[in-house]
């Protein structure tokens, strides 16, 4: 009698007889890792992990709080020069624009509202010069009872700076009509007084 097994019912192909050969290899791994020994070796090794990455955390925050103290220095260092920077420009303007007009108390007090820090201020400066350029051309003898009556009844001619004038002076009734809908830079301002600087100290005004 034939008492060959078959091949498929070979105990290698029996699930439970793989996984109990699995269970006790894997076992025999532990039981030789996790020893008191291994242990001690395993909590050293962590020990000095840890340190390791405490001090590279530690280190990396110094670096950040370093960088950032010198990124704060140099950036209110930029913003000081810069402040100077602008103050230093002004003063010029300033210089610039009144150093001759001790003699005009009206042009000091339109400069004044120019370099004033309240953008309410630039609009008057505006005005002021406006009702200087209305008593300029009064004082020239050009007729009208308005400073628009008055440039009407100029010509280019007798009056150089018409098309400058009718400039400024439309943006004056703008600001008048207007009110604190019109918005109106510093920059703008500055220009617009340049203009009838310009058209003042031409006929020695101020």
């Amino acid at each position: 009698m034939n008492t060959t097994q078959p091949f498929f019912s070979s105990k290698y192909f029996n699930p439970d007889y793989l996984f109990s050969k699995e269970t006790g290899f894997f076992h025999s791994i532990v039981n030789f890792t996790i020893t008191p020994e291994m242990l001690f070796v395993y909590h050293v090794i962590l020990f000095f992990l840890g340190i390791f990455f405490v001090t590279i955390i530690a280190y990396t925050m110094v670096r950040m709080f370093e960088i950032r103290a010198k990124e704060k220095k140099h950036l209110e260092h930029e913003i000081a020069e810069y402040a100077h920077h602008q103050a230093k420009k002004e003063q010029e303007e300033r210089d610039k624009a009144g150093g001759e007009v001790s003699k005009n108390e009206r042009w000091l007090k339109t400069l004044s509202y120019l370099f004033s820090q309240h953008a309410s201020d630039w609009k008057l400066a505006v005005i002021e010069a406006d009702a200087m350029l209305e008593s300029l051309m009064a004082d020239l003898g050009f007729r009208g009872e308005t400073l628009g009556d008055r440039l009407k009844s100029a010509t280019q001619d007798k009056f150089q700076n018409l098309t400058s004038a009718w400039e400024v002076h439309t943006i004056r009734n703008r600001i008048a009509h207007e009110g604190a809908s019109f918005e109106l830079a510093q920059r703008e301002a500055k220009r617009i007084i340049a203009i009838y600087e310009q058209i003042f100290r031409q006929y020695g005004y101020i």
